[in-house]
């Protein structure tokens, strides 16, 4: 995990640290759960600012420590571990992830 050009160089090398389904399920609740934090850290009290990404990092890093059993990306390379979150959240859900993945080196079906 060395120097990346930019940000889809960065992308590719994301995408096999995340190829495993519940390892992207983990990182899509916790990213998911950054929102609504926020909206109560306005309307209620400010430590949820602090909670959302608490949340998402242990999520995340469980997916990655316990499930994917690689380093996660974010230690190195944060705002765009954070950017690689919210696309591949988005991707999720408009379909294109799968696509991103089977074009991966090596990519075969998703382990069960």
């Amino acid at each position: 995990m060395g120097a990346f050009r930019d940000f889809e160089d960065f992308w590719l090398f994301y995408l096999g640290e995340h190829r495993h389904p519940a390892n992207r399920a983990l990182h899509a609740l916790g990213t998911a759960g950054l929102l609504p934090a926020a909206v109560l850290g306005l309307c209620l009290h400010p430590a949820w600012f602090a909670a959302g990404p608490a949340f998402a990092y242990a999520l995340a890093w469980t997916g990655h420590l316990a499930v994917e059993r690689n380093r996660p990306a974010t230690w190195r390379h944060p705002w765009w571990s954070l950017r690689g979150d919210v696309r591949m959240l988005r991707r999720m859900f408009d379909g294109r992830l799968r696509r991103d993945l089977a074009a991966l080196p090596g990519a075969g079906p998703d382990p069960p």
